[in-house]
């Protein structure tokens, strides 16, 4: 097809849009709905009327074709599990019972009944559900959910497209079912799973859907020729199903590689590439395959994960040149707008000059109109957009908010001996282990304490000069007693100040940090109605002053037993916020690691014996490509060790990761150097330990005994089970026993009973040791 017929084809979509709502009216209704203040009627309304409000909000801006499917109570791979009846068995009476209860409590776990297990949606700061899968796992199509969704996109008289998570990558998400054979690959239930997803396709297209999307980004990562053979199964029995909606088949987060062209062979009408984070080799790969002739292509040229505005220009000439490599181009942002907040009109505190530089999803979703416009009418037909965009681009290069030349030399002068402690593990070890007297099996927790109503509040007030700012320190100074107290009784070995200052761990450090913007009404979703609000990483990073040295002190002064210093790692640091596009990761990391660094020896100045620097992000930002992880993996370890690596011997440098997949990653972890480490382990039965042990990992740990993304309480017997497991892969002299991750998000009630059967099954277990 000719340039012209191409672009006058172009059409502007989005793949998803951000869920909670302006002021975020999901989280409200769905805590509600669990609290018991709001029916189920009334939450259902709710959820009604924010999907409504999404899709014509994005047809009045201009976008084409709105997805529908991509709202979620709790998580879109839950939704998919619903979808193809994959309901665990310990969960089916529930969902029998009551379809939403059920639902939630395969998110959340019941009292009686764990959860699925989260975590990371690939290299984001999305937590899915994993699907639980095995041999004996029976398939039933409910496409309730998706057809239900479509029908009120199409009854407000616009073009819908359904979005579903694709099967391949279903199946790719999924592990093992509790009491499968860890060998076990669910890939193989493809040939059962594909008559599912044709049911419902057929439901889809009865409904009234011309297309639908099937997300595979487990595609863009390296994929062996079984699983790449599945793919090619995969679509090509799906295409050749009759009763179906066109196809689009979409890829997001980095490049397709060796599945570029299996999609491309695939019986399939669409395929949707990122063109933002890996554009030149998709656009390479593309023509080496001879492009998509006969198929749509939606271009992903608005990055869909980041806040910078688009450089339009550039965008125009990447959709120029794939006009002549698909029947039809389509402009998109690069993946669903869920990764970003929702306005940026809303913050009112950010200087104007620096908010032109800004794109939330709105913006975003103005881009990818204007960019359609001007693929199809000319670049004349969207001159103004193109200058203002051309001067705000302009105006962010050339601020001096961007570079400070005292920073830039510090970074410059690192040598390799400063990311280096300066003994090996064994002498610290023993040094540590002098200094601290801790039990065998010692005790402690994350970090962060319940921030409580009361808490949230006395922020609040402060804001609004409702209290001033000693009655505000006053309420931390006795929340900070609290806590410690609790901790006394409960005979927890090593403390922790609670955290009651802090409103998140990333944004708390970077209102700290030169370099750093804060968003008032920034919300994105991390988990559930876990709402997080990344602070935007706009210039050079050092610190005014010390930042934690106060409330870590204080809280050392209320014990004898010793008070861990809790920080925020460089590379979590940099994951959690949005970062700078206009300088390598690397550099951002060093910078934000020295200081770091200058607050780690301030800590250690002022008495404190263990500090914690915890990097929950390190597997979250591991590149989707293996190729890539070297170059990702130095950098990354080399400014942990930096922000940690000037302390004496007898310091204790701990760490904290939680929800991902760490065995990925575990020589990285070793090449940390943290003398203690703390994982998530609850939900995975312990697989953290396990990865440790096979690796030979020489260090302490703590993989955790206490779920706390559930609210259930664990007993004291079930986390000395787990105890018991943890020891058969890492020795009790090297074992500590902590929670998943920090209390921040539960209620005291469950924190005190669940802490307390923590301590009463670590000195149950201690008492089972043979005797030294």
């Amino acid at each position: 097809m000719t340039t012209k017929s191409a672009a006058a084809a172009a059409r502007a979509t989005v793949y998803g849009y951000p869920r909670q709502g302006p002021n975020r009216e999901l989280k409200k209704a769905v805590e509600g709905y669990w609290k018991g203040r709001v029916s189920a009627d009334a939450l259902h309304a709710t959820a009604a009327e924010l999907r409504r409000s999404n899709r014509q909000q994005l047809a009045d801006a201009g976008i084409h074709e709105v997805p529908t499917g991509d709202f979620s109570y709790y998580d879109h791979v839950l939704d998919a599990t619903v979808m193809v009846g994959a309901v665990p068995e310990r969960h089916r009476a529930a969902v029998d019972a009551d379809a939403t209860d059920g639902y939630f409590a395969m998110a959340r776990g019941t009292q009686e009944v764990a959860p699925l297990e989260m975590t990371k949606w690939f290299d984001t700061n999305y937590h899915y559900l994993v699907p639980e899968l095995g041999p004996g796992t029976v398939f039933t199509a409910d496409s309730t959910k998706q057809v239900t969704e479509l029908k009120e996109a199409l009854a407000q008289g616009l073009t819908a497209r359904p979005v579903l998570v694709g099967p391949v990558t279903y199946l790719l998400l999924a592990k093992p079912a509790p009491g499968v054979p860890a060998d076990f690959e669910p890939l193989a239930l493809l040939d059962r799973l594909l008559p599912v997803y044709a049911e419902v396709l057929a439901d889809l297209r009865a409904a009234g859907a011309d297309w639908v999307q099937l997300d595979e980004p487990a595609l863009v990562q390296d994929r062996t020729p079984a699983e790449l053979n599945a793919a090619e199964r995969a679509y090509r029995e799906l295409g050749a199903f009759t009763d179906r909606s066109k196809l689009l088949v979409a890829s997001y987060f980095d490049r397709l590689g060796d599945a570029l062209p299996v999609l491309a062979k695939a019986p399939v009408e669409g395929i949707a590439m990122d063109f933002t984070e890996a554009a030149a080799d998709n656009l390479e790969a593309l023509a080496a395959v001879g492009g998509l002739p006969g198929k749509r292509l939606v271009a992903g040229v608005v990055n869909g994960r980041n806040v910078w505005i688009n450089d339009l220009q550039k965008s125009l000439s990447t959709l120029g040149t794939l006009l002549g490599l698909a029947d039809r181009v389509d402009v998109a942002a690069s993946c669903s707008l869920l990764h970003v907040p929702l306005d940026t009109a809303a913050e009112k505190d950010i200087d104007p000059q620096i908010l032109r530089w800004l794109a939330f999803a709105r913006q975003k979703t103005a881009e990818v109109v204007t960019l359609a416009e001007g693929l199809v009418r000319g670049t004349d037909s969207i001159t103004g957009e193109l200058a203002a965009n051309r001067a705000a681009l302009a105006s962010r290069a050339g601020s001096p908010i961007t570079r400070d030349p005292a920073v830039r030399a510090r970074a410059e002068a690192v040598t390799d001996a400063d990311a280096r402690r300066s003994q090996p593990y064994a002498e610290r070890s023993a040094a540590q282990r002098a200094h601290l007297g801790l039990p065998l099996l010692p005790t402690t927790t994350i970090g962060s304490f319940p921030q409580t109503t009361e808490l949230r509040t006395a922020r609040a007030d402060l804001r609004a000069g409702r209290i001033d700012a000693a009655g505000y320190e006053e309420r931390i100074r006795t929340e900070i007693q609290e806590v410690i107290s609790f901790q006394e009784k409960a005979g927890i070995d090593v403390l922790v100040h609670g955290e009651p200052e802090r409103n998140d761990m990333v944004q708390y450090f970077a209102e700290q940090l030169t370099g750093y913007l804060a968003t008032q009404h920034g919300w994105v979703q991390s988990y559930g109605t876990r709402y997080v609000r990344p602070p935007i990483l706009a210039g050079d990073i050092s610190r005014r002053e010390p930042m934690t040295v106060r409330w870590t002190s204080y809280a050392q002064s209320l014990s004898d037993r010793p008070v861990k210093g809790m920080l925020t790692g460089p590379v979590t640091m940099l994951a959690w916020s949005f970062v700078r596009d206009d300088q390598p990761l690397g550099d951002t990391a060093r910078q934000v690691a020295l200081a770091l660094r200058d607050e780690v020896g301030d800590l250690e100045a002022a008495g404190t014996s263990v500090i914690q620097v915890d990097e929950p992000a390190l597997r979250e930002t591991l590149p989707l490509r293996a190729a890539d992880h070297a170059a990702y993996l130095a950098w990354a370890t080399e400014a942990f060790r930096l922000s940690t690596s000037g302390v004496r011997p007898d310091t204790q440098i701990h760490t904290h990761m939680c929800y991902a997949e760490f065995g990925d990653i575990v020589r990285a972890i070793d090449d940390l150097d943290a003398d203690v480490i703390s994982l998530e382990a609850a939900r995975s039965h312990m697989q953290a330990a396990r990865e440790l042990a096979a690796h030979g990992y020489p260090r302490e740990a703590g993989p955790g005994v206490y779920d706390i993304h559930s609210p259930r309480v664990p007993s004291a017997d079930e986390a000395a089970d787990l105890l018991r497991t943890g020891l058969k892969a890492i020795p009790a002299e090297r074992l500590w026993v902590n929670p998943d991750c920090g209390l921040k998000t539960r209620g005291w009630p469950e924190t005190r009973a669940s802490l307390e059967n923590l301590v009463t099954a670590a000195r149950t277990v201690r008492g089972e040791l043979p005797a030294s």
